[in-house]
């Protein structure tokens, strides 16, 4: 065999570097858990569905193929999976968690009449998006709560990037007329 035909073959396959789980945790957690608040609209059970997560992903880390996606992604797709199961362990809605009602101090009115406002839009806000349906719920938690791409929602979701943006571009103006509406 010449060394010219041995030349054009390709580099022989070789395993990754292996995932850095622990730095996954550090830089993702807070988003798992915001996107699994806003899907499953339970705190204690978002906690449990990283918790799981992360539990996944460290037993599964030789598996992830960097080929296929964002090591961020793939948590993603793990966290969903692990939020579906608890929706199906549930079989029921949970009540959606609010944040704590703004504490006015005794301040300026000018100060107060903002923050009072502010309560009312996020209020607003939060009434709205626990009224979408649950996909679109969760392409808003997705996007917004956890900051990914439409192309890593793609992959998370295994739907097209284009469909990704169509869908958001829909549910975001729902959003804003119901927002309107209430506010």
């Amino acid at each position: 065999m010449s060394e010219t035909a041995t030349a054009t073959l390709p580099p022989p396959m070789t395993r990754s570097a292996p995932l850095d789980v622990e730095a996954l945790w550090r830089h993702a957690a807070d988003d798992l858990f915001a996107y699994a608040c806003t899907v499953l609209r339970d705190r204690s059970a978002a906690e449990d569905v990283v918790a799981v997560t992360f539990e996944r992903a460290l037993r599964r880390r030789g598996r992830f193929d960097r080929r296929r996606g964002d090591a961020r992604a793939w948590l993603f797709g793990i966290a969903r999976n692990a939020a579906i199961d608890e929706l199906r362990r549930r079989k029921r809605g949970a009540a959606l968690t609010h944040d704590p009602p703004d504490v006015a101090e005794p301040d300026a009115a000018d100060e107060l009449a903002d923050r009072d406002e502010a309560a009312r839009r996020r209020s607003a806000v939060a009434d709205a998006v626990a009224a979408l349906p649950g996909g679109d719920r969760e392409l808003v938690a997705l996007k917004f709560h956890s900051g990914l791409t439409n192309a890593e929602i793609a992959g998370v979701l295994g739907i097209s990037t284009t469909n990704v943006g169509s869908r958001l571009h829909r549910v975001l103006n729902r959003l804003r007329e119901v927002c309107r509406e209430a506010v």
